[in-house]
């Protein structure tokens, strides 16, 4: 059920101006019509003060100080509790989201490997049909030294043949 700041502020006992500093500072949320969930209120006001009184006057007679301060310490302890609950869920859900996104990245990681491998064997290929080729166009000709009566190698050159004629 959504109230108005306004009757939110009557019937918890607090200013609008506290309730708009809690919406801007986060710590309490508006619907899109501006209205305040009482969820909300509850959660961080605790039991509108309309409902408190009707309580009290139901338990005047058993109503002493000492009893008051009890029923508040566990007021108390009842929002920190819902705080905390709060706070646990939105780790859970943080934690959750973390591990989608460590799982995203691995899946990523082993994607990049594949397509590594897949590169690295390109490469190995491209460099076995290169050595290939290579070792046709060797020349097997080479020069080879003439000796001379003094025991001098010369390189023996042989001139290419010309293919065309004048």
């Amino acid at each position: 059920m959504n109230i108005s700041v306004t009757k939110a502020a009557k019937e918890w006992g607090v200013s609008r101006t506290t309730i708009y500093q809690k919406v801007n500072n986060g710590k309490l949320s508006r619907t899109a019509d501006k209205k305040i969930d009482v969820s909300e209120m509850l959660r961080v006001f605790g039991e509108p003060i309309s409902k408190k009184r009707t309580e009290r006057s139901a338990n005047t007679v058993q109503s002493t100080p000492l009893n008051n301060q009890s029923v508040q310490y566990n007021t108390d302890i009842e929002h920190l509790l819902a705080l905390e609950k709060l706070k646990n869920e939105h780790l859970s859900q943080q934690v959750s989201d973390q591990k989608k996104l460590i799982e995203n990245y691995q899946q990523q990681i082993g994607q990049l490997n594949k397509t590594l491998d897949k590169a690295n064997a390109s490469i190995q290929d491209f460099a076995q049909v290169r050595l290939l080729e290579f070792k046709q166009f060797e020349p097997d000709d080479e020069p080879q030294p003439d000796k001379k009566k003094d025991d001098t190698i010369v390189p023996v050159i042989e001139k290419k043949k010309k293919w065309w004629s004048f």
